[in-house]
């Protein structure tokens, strides 16, 4: 009886999990980008339901978020590196680089309150929804070739730091940067895939061992990193992102862009006023 009353009270958890998964991956397949942006809204609402309270909530989706990305982006490393579409000396190079910015944002995300973490989610994702809605850099490119030296290490370093602020892979920025450099769209996006793998697995590391000591986490949790609520979304994802990508080649792509910048722009809206609303 008692094991019956645990499971109906997981089972809304469960269903709303499944959810979000489903719309996470159908999001990436139709809009070319990591979960991430849709992940962490989408733990805002279903963590509560596990049992995460207040100020903790904005850590535990964001190191959850993390969580879905690394199986999402080695999968999907693999898939590229077959074709031979990886430039992997653009992410041996990177990753110093990322890593320590991902340490950093990590040991920020330590230090600021849930309600400033869910603010600076908010902000960074207003700033990405430009890029779909006015794409001031497609088609251009600066240079023949990826930075070097300080250029390099700075570039990398923010994009590691502002990626595990936020719960994503990063692949959006990093398209950007390479195709700006010389490099082929699909190359960019096949390598940006390396991106994620380089951010997501320390940023994972680095919420759970922050949230260690805390005990006042939902079932199922190690850290800020909750693996029922990561393990639901991943594996559900993966069946919605082909139906995402097929209906990719039926729309408009410029429509496509407006309409996920318009999302962007509603998520922002959402978790800033969540923020502001708990100061």
């Amino acid at each position: 009886m008692e094991i019956f009353t645990h499971i109906t009270a997981f089972l809304p958890a469960f269903l709303a999990m499944v959810a979000a998964g489903l719309l996470a991956g159908f999001a990436a397949g139709l809009f070319g980008i990591g979960g991430g942006f849709v992940v962490v809204p989408a733990l805002f609402f279903v963590l509560p339901l596990l049992g995460a309270k207040g100020d903790l909530l904005a850590h535990e989706a964001i190191g959850t978020s993390l969580a879905t990305i690394v199986a999402t982006s080695i999968r999907s490393v693999q898939t590229h590196a077959k074709r031979g579409a990886v430039d992997f000396g653009i992410l041996r190079s990177w990753a110093p680089w990322i890593v320590g910015g991902v340490g950093i944002g990590v040991l920020v995300a330590d230090r600021v309150p849930g309600s400033v973490l869910a603010i600076i989610f908010g902000t960074g994702v207003a700033i990405m929804s430009f890029h779909f809605l006015f794409p001031i850099f497609a088609n251009r490119q600066l240079a023949t070739a990826m930075p070097g030296g300080y250029t390099r290490a700075s570039i990398a370093f923010s994009l590691g730091a502002f990626s595990s602020l936020l719960g994503i892979g990063g692949g959006t920025i990093a398209t950007i940067v390479m195709t700006l450099c010389g490099n082929s769209i699909h190359r960019a996006i096949a390598t940006a895939a390396g991106v994620g793998v380089i951010i997501a697995i320390p940023g994972m590391i680095g919420f759970m061992a922050i949230g260690l000591n805390e005990p006042n986490l939902p079932f199922g949790s190690i850290g800020y990193v909750n693996f029922p609520a990561a393990l639901a979304i991943t594996s559900t994802s993966v069946i919605s992102a082909p139906w995402g990508a097929a209906l990719t080649h039926k729309l408009d792509p410029n429509l496509l862009k407006k309409i996920f910048g318009l999302y962007l722009l509603f998520v922002a809206y959402t978790m800033i006023s969540k923020g502001l609303a708990h100061p």
